[in-house]
């Protein structure tokens, strides 16, 4: 019996956009990623079994891969992780339908690539920093050091939401600082939830290509001035996941 193929679809693109000859998709073995072009507009696809299992490690990573890669040459609008439709005659239904807003949302995203900045407290210098603020806190740190867990349990379940609420008024706080500094060199930002208890910072820029250096410049300062409580990292170019899909003018 036949298997049956369907086409996974990876983002919406220009017309003119090539995938590289090394250009994978998802699947075991990797697809082969090709181009349905319409009009002004195109899909990214790969054929992909369509009773088969999506979602390996591999597969988001292959999907972000394809897309993060093709952002750094031309614009491109995410289409949802797992997308997966019946043929190429289903692919230009989608580009006829959509194909003017498609290409509208394509030009304003012309030069422009995501960055994620994430920033993680390191927690002994966060624990002494808060101690070192927080009398209370640096009390009840005296009352459990080397004392047995039993017969401290309420002294440390104290200190313990002491800590936590401290962090979330300092990451609501550097969140605030990191979008006031780096908001002005981007076309927008956005915080992003925390990841870890520990995070301190998580958010998303929109960067014009002609602001990058600027970008950068200002948060390795940002960092800098921080170096000794966060490990900071910058994560990008990506595609820009955090601000628009092909989705949103596809409803």
């Amino acid at each position: 019996m036949t298997e049956e193929r369907g086409l996974f679809i990876y983002g919406i693109v220009p017309s003119d956009v090539e995938p590289t000859p090394d250009a994978s998709g998802v699947g075991d073995p990797p697809g082969e990623v090709t181009v349905v072009r319409r009009g002004r507009v195109a899909a990214l696809v790969s054929e992909v079994p369509l009773e088969g299992a999506l979602g390996r490690p591999a597969d988001l990573t292959a999907y972000q891969e394809l897309l993060d890669g093709t952002a750094t040459v031309a614009p491109v609008l995410p289409v949802r992780f797992g997308t997966v439709v019946t043929g190429p005659d289903a692919v230009e239904d989608l580009l006829d339908a959509h194909g003017d807003r498609f290409a509208a949302a394509l030009d304003d995203l012309e030069g422009q690539v995501q960055y994620v900045v994430h920033g993680r407290y390191e927690e002994s210098a966060l624990i002494q920093s808060v101690l070192e603020d927080n009398p209370g806190a640096a009390d009840l740190a005296d009352q459990v050091r080397g004392q047995p867990e039993e017969t401290t349990r309420e002294q440390r379940i104290r200190l313990g939401e002491i800590i936590s609420q401290a962090v979330e008024l300092r990451r609501e706080a550097e969140n605030r600082a990191l979008l006031d500094t780096l908001g002005p060199l981007a076309v927008s930002s956005l915080a992003r939830p925390p990841s870890n208890e520990l995070d301190a910072v998580n958010a998303a820029f929109l960067v014009d290509a002609d602001q990058e250096n600027d970008f950068v410049d200002a948060l390795e300062e940002f960092a800098e001035q921080r170096r000794d409580l966060v490990q900071m990292r910058l994560l990008g170019p990506l595609a820009p996941y955090d601000f628009v899909s092909a989705h949103q003018f596809a409803e």
